[in-house]
């Protein structure tokens, strides 16, 4: 029986998707099944995934364009397996990756959520070390060796202080997830609510040093930095507002005080402002500001409450 479901759901670039598709395809373990959900209408996929003949591959295009929450949630549906993974059109699973995700699982029973150790690189492929993944590695990530097993408000305070995981290399109990799901007001920041979900519904997290994974980081244009800077920020200023009373609910004052204070995401707005100058931007160049140097408002909790996430 298959132990993991590799979920891809696709929109976008044909290439890339492709070179993510044989990454699993050359896995040491083949102890795996992959669905595609094109959520898209390029030409010539259907053919391509046809021609692969691998019944360990389903592929399906959607009679409509789901949009990124709503794929993500149809995979959901799709999967059978224990464990589960969601991963990204544009990035790369290493070899051992099945291998390694298993070794852990078999290691920590139970567990809800798996991170492998992870390399980035550029849309060429070549590995790159950005600001925003050096100071994820120096300033947030927890210092260890090996494996890891970590859960309640030691986890969520250190997320909520600064979102070190990434997302599309993340192994899930499929269970969990599925009991989570994807919250459907969220855009962009949906990764990191799921994952706080998860721990609050009281699912643990196993972190390797073993790398298993490289995980694909575009620079962004100008315009499209400019352009995501509103809703990018808004959305994460209401979620952490949110998330802070989530944690008060909980009894985790540090989880809520980092929650607060989002310094991770502030930092986030600042290296930002260089290229919203540079665009003579007044309205990016605003919203950056906001984000970075306003104190968060503290209004009761506009989004899931602690009893939704547990449903």
């Amino acid at each position: 029986m298959t132990t993991i479901d590799i979920m891809l759901p696709y929109y976008g670039d044909v290439a890339l998707m492709q070179t993510a598709v044989r990454s699993v395809l050359a896995q040491s373990d083949p102890d795996w099944r992959l669905t595609v959900v094109d959520d898209g209408r390029e030409p010539g996929v259907p053919e391509w995934f046809a021609a692969l003949a691998d019944p360990r591959v389903r592929y399906q295009r959607n009679e409509r364009n789901l949009g990124v929450t709503g794929n993500f949630n149809k995979c959901l549906d799709l999967v059978e397996a224990d464990y589960m993974v969601m991963m990204g059109t544009d990035d790369v699973m290493l070899p051992n990756y099945v291998a390694e995700i298993r070794r852990i699982a078999g290691e920590h029973p139970g567990v809800g959520i798996i991170q492998p150790g992870v390399q980035v690189i550029d849309g060429a492929g070549q590995v790159v070390n950005t600001i925003a993944d050096q100071a994820k590695a120096r300033i947030y990530l927890p210092r260890f060796s090996g494996t890891v097993l970590m859960g309640g408000e030691e986890l969520a305070a250190s997320l909520l202080r600064g979102c070190w995981f990434y997302f599309p290399s993340l192994c899930w109990r499929s269970a969990a997830i599925k009991k989570a799901a994807f919250r459907p007001d969220l855009d962009i920041i949906q990764d990191l609510a799921i994952v706080i979900d998860l721990i609050e519904a009281g699912e643990t997290m196993a972190l390797s040093d073993e790398l298993a994974f490289h995980y694909r980081r575009h620079e962004g244009s100008v315009s499209s930095a400019e352009a995501m800077a509103g809703k990018r920020f808004a959305e994460a200023r209401r979620y952490f507002v949110g998330a802070a009373a989530q944690m008060d609910a909980l009894g985790w004052p540090k989880a809520a005080k980092a929650a607060r204070r989002y310094t991770a995401s502030r930092l986030h707005a600042v290296t930002l402002f260089p290229s919203a100058l540079k665009a003579r931007s007044v309205p990016g160049m605003k919203n950056l500001a906001r984000h970075a140097f306003l104190p968060a408002p503290r209004p009761g909790r506009p989004g899931r409450t602690p009893s939704e996430s547990k449903r």
